[in-house]
């Protein structure tokens, strides 16, 4: 197994840097005294990404001492001259405090805490006795239970589960027993990019920014495409992220809708853009009349529904409400964005449901259903 843990004092400037993936990564080297002897000290080379590298950079320097845990990685070179060398580094994926250092920088967490109460919701700094730590509070933390909930939502929906370790020390262990197996069988749906949350937190930035951006993406025939366009939103549904944007290039204000997972690359333009209030993007609109994100136009329709919950529907379709009632089945209208989605919705319900209007739209479905009968004959 390869593990190494390690107790050292910084022996390098520390300077934050970030590759080529938009991942922030810092290399520092380590002294180590060689154990059993006094006058010997060991250097090693020790690189940490992502959260592990910004607390790092953030609250260490050199010649402080600091508590390492990670695994080893060895490659090779061969420079100019023919010479061969080799290297060893230290992945570091667990950091902690140590040694005297520790006061200083508690002092320093508990200040910023308080010039930044509000963005840190008002948390505390406190040392806990019983756990011989410090722990970070807040009453406005997720509760287990709430995050029990919450990790449940994310489970299912196959995009991440790293929320999970967002608890206290008194929950954790209760709190890892109940998710354990689920986690285990967990599969995260598959991408094609390097890493969705880098890409989402790119693209909030454009739209915060209001930047023009160039993006590689995947379509659904799996051909890849660039598009210039105007980031206006983000949304999650069904398993997946979504951007909203508008074409660059197109005169016509059409909202386009891209899966986060299928964008391979983001190229930010110093170009900027406004948008005229009419074509301000409305997710929650979107969200209440569309369905497995296929875009349509808004359109009013009315069926039968005689499956056993139709709760189910109501909760589905956030516009519908019972219009008429025969016994067990129930006419429905809805304002919907009558898309392919809209129509793969109500086939998954079979037999339960029948269009009964716009006329447009039942006829949709029957060649619809013709298709599928053709199918199994």
């Amino acid at each position: 197994m390869n593990i190494i843990a390690q107790l050292g004092r910084i022996s390098s400037d520390l300077e934050l840097k970030t590759g080529k993936s938009g991942k922030e990564y810092l290399g520092f080297s380590l002294a180590v005294n060689r154990p059993f002897a006094k006058d010997k000290t060991d250097f090693f080379s020790v690189v940490a990404f992502g959260k592990n590298a910004e607390f790092i950079a953030r609250y260490f320097k050199k010649g402080q001492l600091i508590g390492i845990q990670g695994f080893l990685i060895s490659n090779d070179y061969t420079d100019s001259n023919g010479v061969r060398h080799y290297q060893t580094k230290i992945i570091a994926n667990q950091v902690s405090f140590a040694g005297y250092n520790k006061n200083d920088t508690v002092t320093e967490i508990q200040e910023f805490l308080t010039e930044h109460r509000e963005l840190m919701q008002n948390a505390e700094l406190s040392y806990s006795h019983r756990n011989k730590a410090y722990i970070l509070t807040s009453d406005e933390f997720l509760k287990n239970k709430e995050l029990f909930a919450v990790v449940k939502v994310l489970l299912g929906s196959r995009c991440f589960s790293k929320l999970k370790k967002f608890t206290t020390i008194e929950d954790k262990g209760s709190f890892e027993n109940l998710i354990r197996k689920e986690v285990y069988h967990y599969h995260e749906v598959k991408s094609d990019c390097y890493s969705v949350v880098d890409n989402l937190w790119k693209l909030i930035q454009a739209i915060e920014q209001k930047k023009v951006i160039t993006v590689t993406y995947y379509k659904m025939n799996r051909s890849e495409v660039r598009r210039k366009i105007k980031p206006v939103a983000v949304m999650f549904s069904e398993y997946y992220f979504y951007l909203i944007a508008y074409d660059v290039d197109n005169s016509e204000i059409k909202a386009k809708y891209f899966r986060i997972d299928r964008i391979t690359s983001i190229i930010e333009h110093r170009e900027r853009f406004d948008l005229d209030k009419t074509y301000d993007f409305d997710e929650g609109d979107l969200r209440e009349k569309n369905q497995f994100m296929f875009p349509g136009k808004p359109v009013k329709v009315k069926f039968e529904f005689s499956g056993l919950s139709v709760q189910a529907i109501l909760d589905r379709l956030p516009t519908a409400r019972i219009v008429e009632k025969d016994g067990n089945v129930s006419i429905i209208e809805a304002e919907v964005n009558n898309g392919r989605g809209l129509m793969m919705y109500l086939l998954s319900q079979g037999a339960w449901v029948k269009v009964l209007s716009p006329q447009s739209f039942v006829d949709e479905m029957k060649a619809e259903i013709e298709k599928m009968n053709h199918i199994y004959e």
